[in-house]
C-alpha cells in the first residue's frame, strides 16, 4: 500500500483529502502568530510533522494524548502539501502521513477544540474523509 503524493490517493484508489494534527493550543497559537507551523517537540525530534488519517486520529489521541487538556484538532488539506507529504509505515505497521517541512497555514481547513469528556477521553468533532 503506497500513496501517490501528487494524486492524493492510496495505491488501492481511496482518496485521502484530509489529515489531522493534534496540537497543544499554546503551540498552535504561536504558529498562527508566525504564519507557519514548524512542529511540536516530537516532530522536531523526528525530523517531520506527524499527522493521522481520519481512521487513525482517535487511536493517536488515546495513545499519545490521553487525559491531556488544552488540545486542538487541526484538519489539513493533504493535497495542498504536495511531495513534502509522505505516507510511511509507523505504529502497528500502518501507513501514516508525515510532512517533511513546515505546515503552511494556508493548507489548514479548520481548527477545533479537542475537549475531554467526563470519561477523560477526547470528544472529536465530525471528521472529514
Amino acid at each position: 500500500m503506497r500513496l501517490e503524493p501528487s494524486k492524493g490517493q492510496c495505491s488501492w484508489g481511496r482518496a485521502v483529502a484530509t489529515i489531522y494534527k493534534i496540537c497543544a493550543e499554546a503551540l498552535w497559537r504561536e504558529a498562527e502568530r508566525e504564519g507557519v507551523f514548524r512542529g511540536a517537540p516530537v516532530d522536531l525530534r523526528d525530523g517531520f510533522i506527524h499527522f493521522s488519517s481520519t481512521t487513525q486520529v482517535r487511536a493517536t489521541a488515546a495513545a499519545y494524548f490521553a487525559g491531556l487538556e488544552n488540545l486542538l484538532l487541526i484538519a489539513v488539506d493533504a493535497d495542498a502539501l504536495g511531495d513534502a507529504l509522505r505516507w510511511e509505515v509507523s505504529r502497528g505497521g500502518e501507513l501514516f502521513p508525515h510532512l517533511y517541512g513546515h505546515l503552511p497555514l494556508a493548507a489548514v481547513r479548520w481548527v477545533k477544540p479537542l475537549p475531554l469528556g467526563t470519561d477523560r477521553r477526547h470528544i472529536f468533532p465530525e471528521l472529514m474523509p
